[in-house]
């Protein structure tokens, strides 16, 4: 699945690569987790446009928020037949920009955390779906989650599931709910392409959501190397170990 990711190339990279009319302050970030605010891009008045959400979906029927598991996943499968997402698979999908994400590989007693971007070091564009949830008072909460679908070769041996990322020619397909059914829109979500990403080995200081820096990214084999060199001053180098969080749940 997908629990965490990335985004931190500047705004006007991203205003220009997903073709915004108006561009988004918004600060680097390293490990964006669920329920946290993201930037979306999705269709308003004929044109394309940033907004922040938070990263986990309510159903417009739910009655109670409090009650109903966080949704920042969908599986690309279902998502036109289940009641959680038909509506939204029909009128309201969007994009959302990421530079990479994580997937833990599940061994003997722990799990070892990758960081999946694309080779190019290009940006990225997961298929996402939103809903404007409406409580009884008037209160609104605009919240997104991530497609997923069956990992490809390059992944499958991290995690079964990976996001569905789009290219940029399928950017209009997708985002265009008033001229494109949910049906062809659909045929979009397949796993990417097998040169698209590179994968790699990084420290489990990520299992925290708290730590979001930039070392988050750096290959565990550079950080062995550092924590293998002689000491200086006396001092020895230790690696930073985080707890593994409750964060890393699939849902649907």
């Amino acid at each position: 699945m997908c629990n965490r990711f990335t985004l931190i190339s500047s705004p006007a990279a991203i205003s220009n690569l997903f073709g915004c009319s108006a561009q988004t302050d918004f600060p680097p970030r390293y490990n964006i987790a669920p329920s946290q605010p993201i930037a979306v891009v999705r269709m308003s008045e004929g044109a394309r446009r940033f907004a922040l959400m938070r990263w986990g979906l309510i159903p417009s029927w739910v009655k109670d928020p409090r009650a109903f598991p966080l949704i920042y996943n969908a599986r690309g499968e279902s998502v036109l037949e289940k009641p959680a997402f038909r509506a939204a698979m029909k009128r309201r999908r969007c994009l959302i920009p990421a530079d990479g994400f994580y997937e833990w590989q599940a061994g003997r007693g722990s799990r070892q955390p990758y960081y999946v971007r694309a080779k190019t070091g290009a940006p990225l564009a997961f298929a996402g779906l939103w809903e404007t949830w409406v409580g009884p008072d008037g209160e609104e909460l605009d919240g997104a989650a991530i497609i997923t679908t069956a990992a490809n070769r390059t992944l499958a041996h991290i995690h079964a599931r990976m996001p569905v990322i789009l290219p940029t020619a399928a950017f209009e397909l997708w985002l265009n709910c008033a001229a494109v059914d949910a049906t062809t829109a659909g045929s979009l979500i397949a796993p990417a392409p097998e040169d698209l990403l590179e994968a790699y080995m990084i420290s489990t200081a990520v299992n925290r959501v708290v730590n979001d820096e930039p070392g988050l990214l750096r290959p565990l084999a550079e950080q062995d190397t550092l924590h293998d060199s002689p000491p200086t001053r006396g001092k020895a180098r230790r690696r930073v170990v985080g707890k593994p969080d409750d964060g890393q749940q699939e849902l649907f």
